[in-house]
């Protein structure tokens, strides 16, 4: 069924193309959106899976109800862009690009039975669902014409009611925040008397200046910042907020004064809130992450006990990855403690390049916050998290980009001051992730490490990765030695994460369980026990699929370096009897540091497949063959960077993919496609620039010049002017002229990714136009990096279907093949 856009609400498509056989698809009042061939549409529009949620008492699940793709209508209300935040004005809460709205719950026992739906009012939707930290209770955030809602659904009585009118601010985040007793929330509201939106409507009264004054600030390509006074104006209007106390009985009352508060957090204790408050001047080239902000700790009538930190505006910190900037970050409460405070600040500047043994300091402080802040441990990487445990027991992580190196650290608090390594790895290798300590809420809802009954280990969980697939396990750490043992392994053929642990010894879980032909469900599995209990009997929401078949190949490169990717093929393909399909390979580049770990292979064989959105495998469905991931390694060896080779890795990479489905027989050489989406579209555009390997391709919100982001991109961390030789040969922009491939592009015209403009997208358009190129440019309305509207999604699909059944499907032989893929 076609959707017709409003041409008075909603700008229309840019569909724009140098191919005199494609007309546009359009009717007599304008251009319509399209939909794909059957049976995708059928797919697109079956009800969502429900998604979980396990209470922090480990005795009921909620399952959540969600709305399926929005339509375009719901996309094209209003969105303000803010300082890096985009928002709904009418309701105070994040865009409807950005938002998933859950349209139920029901509450379902751990120990079994039936489902208790909650009774709500008739076209509800809301979002931001939170569990008390006695498990009793759910908070959530209900969507009405005004506003949000405060809204609390109770566990026994399976009935939700209001506390508060539509006042609640949720801008920066949920806005909510659960007492540690459960009796009550603080959240973030709009302040009384707010009044009407500024009028930035009004002629400007002078130009928009910016300086800088011989001070190096470097700036990556941030999206959706602050423009000129009038956005100013509006973001001081819808960011501040009010700190409310809403109990659940009894009246509220608010919490000190108003202010742009970017963050909020109870301490454990429930007597002090940790706040971010951002203050003037505010910048035009950074978010509001990076303004300058005060960082303190109230009591909960607002007071000022304690001053964390006094941040100035950030604009200037160096560029490389794992640059940070000075004084203290990553503030937060110890989970395991009533009230004391724990952050990291660097010890180098900053900067990664000025050497230094030590680059991050971990410091804590106790309430009453008087004291002089302890050292907890000194770190010679980039500090990357704590996982709280007890008074003598915590693990510390750090990191280095570089390096792709992390090391684990496991440190007494009641002794600060040094810390036991117990893991040192390269990050990116899958195959010997030893797992992570598993958490657990304590009771003031605080994640905290599950020890075993004696105290003496933890449990941990890892992802399980191996050659022949991945299987999550559930082990322990002995604090003692470090040594680690396991527990249980998903089984053979099956895919079984862990959603909770129900009992001190890991004997008793809560899981999610699916294997090729099955769907994900919910279980209860006794490690001592016999088969476990289902909770949930969820079906297959793309049964038309269900046929495809699914084998992961291996191959390799021409320098030793082992590739694989998974080959989809449609229900009823039988190679001997049909002959190679047209097929389309759908890739994404990523870069390593040693080449043993960018061979890694994992098998997905024990997983429940099946697309959604505007995903490339629908095109199973219309007897496409498609070699999935592809790995893509672009590898740096002895110090060098991975991007000084990326054209001549990429080339290597894509060659080997096209020899290995041609040797299989399932394809040939004159029926591929190369596709991607984001640095898959910079690929593609790359391939097809520098290779003869395939007929098209297909490149979704992509960036082509990488001299519109010179400050870095992806994992390249030199600037333009280190790099200007890597920067040029690595887009595919300036060899627009060697693209001899049709090429389709789609982009979001509000595409909200950093490096991604949609710019990109319309002068690549320009310069491929300009040099000849045959060239389709799709500009999807409203639409942010990836696409969520039903009308796009759907048009996406058509597009890709039309576009690959012209220059691929139905394509005659090329005149001159040429084998070895170059121009």
């Amino acid at each position: 069924m076609r959707k017709r856009l409003l041409k008075q609400a909603l700008p229309a498509f840019v569909l724009l193309l140098s191919v005199p056989g494609l007309a546009l698809a359009q009717t007599a009042d304008g251009l319509t959106y399209q939909q794909p061939p059957a049976p995708i549409p059928d797919i697109l529009d079956t009800r969502p899976t429900p998604l979980s949620s396990l209470s922090p008492d480990h005795e009921t699940l909620v399952l959540f109800e969600r709305s399926n793709l929005p339509s375009i209508a719901e996309l094209a209300e209003p969105m303000l862009r803010l300082a890096g935040y985009r928002i709904n004005p009418r309701n105070n809460g994040p865009a409807n690009s950005r938002v998933t709205w859950l349209t139920g719950l029901s509450f379902q026992p751990v120990t079994g039975g039936a489902a208790r739906p909650v009774a709500l009012p008739a076209g509800a939707r809301f979002t931001s669902p939170d569990w008390s930290p006695d498990g009793r209770s759910v908070a959530l955030l209900m969507d009405q014409p005004t506003g949000l809602e405060l809204w609390v659904a109770d566990v026994v009585s399976a009935r939700a009611r209001r506390l508060t009118g539509p006042t609640i601010n949720a801008t920066t985040g949920s806005g909510l925040d659960w007492l540690p007793d459960s009796s009550g929330l603080v959240v973030e509201t709009v302040p009384a008397g707010r009044g009407t939106a500024p009028d930035v409507s009004r002629p400007p009264s002078g130009p928009t200046v910016e300086e800088s004054m011989a001070r190096a600030a470097p700036v990556r390509t941030y999206q959706d910042l602050l423009g000129n006074a009038g956005d100013e104006a509006l973001f001081d209007h819808y960011f501040t907020s009010q700190l409310v106390h809403v109990p659940l009985q009894g009246a509220t009352r608010p919490i000190g004064t108003p202010g742009v508060i970017l963050g909020t957090s109870v301490s454990p204790d429930g007597r002090y809130l940790l706040q971010t408050v951002a203050r003037h001047p505010y910048s035009y080239v950074v978010p509001a992450a990076l303004f300058p902000a005060d960082v303190v700790v109230t009591d909960l009538s607002g007071r000022i006990v304690h001053r964390v930190a006094d941040l100035p505006l950030r604009d200037d910190i160096p560029s490389p990855f794992d640059a940070v900037a000075t004084g203290p970050r990553s503030v937060q409460w110890r989970a395991d403690a009533p009230a004391t405070l724990a952050w990291t600040e660097a010890q180098d500047g900053g900067d990664p390049r000025t050497p230094a043994e030590v680059r991050d300091r971990v410091f804590t402080l106790a309430a009453p916050f008087t004291a002089a802040p302890t050292p907890l441990i000194d770190l010679g990487e980039r500090y990357a998290g704590i996982t709280w445990g007890r008074d003598d027991v915590a693990l510390v992580s750090s990191r280095w980009f570089n390096t792709r190196h992390e090391t684990r650290y496991l440190v007494d608090p009641s002794r600060p001051g040094q810390g036991r390594v117990l893991v040192e790895r390269n990050y990116q290798d899958r195959y010997n992730d030893p797992g992570a300590a598993a958490t657990e809420p304590n009771a003031a809802g605080r994640p905290v490490m599950q020890f075993t009954a004696d105290g003496t280990r933890v449990l941990i969980e890892g992802g399980g990765a191996t050659r022949a697939g991945q299987y999550p396990f559930l082990g322990t750490l002995d604090l003692a030695t470090g040594q680690t043992e396991r527990l249980w392994t998903s089984a053979d053929g099956e895919y079984e994460t862990i959603v909770g642990i129900l009992d001190d010894g890991g004997r008793r879980l809560v899981t999610r369980r699916e294997t090729r032909l099955a769907p994900p469900n919910l279980y209860v599995r006794d490690l001592d026990g016999a088969a476990p209990t289902a909770l949930t009997a969820f079906t297959d929401p793309a049964p038309q699929l269900a046929g495809a078949s699914r084998q992961l190949i291996t191959y390799r490169r021409d320098d030793g370096v082992q590739l694989s990717g998974t080959l989809y093929l449609p229900d009823g393909y039988d190679k001997d009897r049909d002959g190679p399909l047209p097929l389309l390979m759908w890739a994404y580049p990523a870069e390593f540091t040693d080449a043993a770990v960018a061979g890694q292979v994992v098998d997905t064989a024990n997983r429940f497949v099946r697309p959604g959105g505007s995903s490339h495998l629908f095109l199973l469905t219309q007897g496409y063959a498609v070699l999935d991931n592809p790995a893509m390694p672009i590898i740096g060896r002895d110090g060098a960077e991975p991007n000084d080779t990326y054209i001549e890795q990429l080339t290597a990479n894509a060659r080997a993919a096209v020899e290995a489905v041609v040797a299989l027989g399932v394809a040939d050489r004159d029926h591929l496609a190369i596709g991607g989406h984001s640095y898959g579209a910079f690929m593609t555009a790359n391939l097809l620039a520098h290779t003869d390997l395939f007929r098209t391709g297909i490149a979704r919100s992509g960036a082509y010049n990488r001299t519109l982001t010179p400050f870095g991109f992806q994992a390249e961390q030199r600037t333009y002017w280190q790099a200007t030789e890597t920067y040029t040969e690595m887009s595919p922009f300036t060899y627009a002229d060697q693209v001899n491939e049709p090429i389709l592009l789609i982009h979001g015209e509000a595409d909200d990714n950093s490096g991604t403009y949609p710019v990109q997208s319309e002068r690549f358009y320009a310069a491929l136009k300009g040099q000849g190129a045959t060239v389709r440019y799709v500009v999807l309305p409203l639409e942010a990096h990836g696409y969520r509207a039903r009308e796009s999604v759907g048009h996406t699909l058509w597009e890709m279907t039309r576009w690959l059944d012209l220059y691929v499907r139905d394509a005659p032989p090329r005149a001159i093949p040429d084998p070895a893929g170059g121009h």
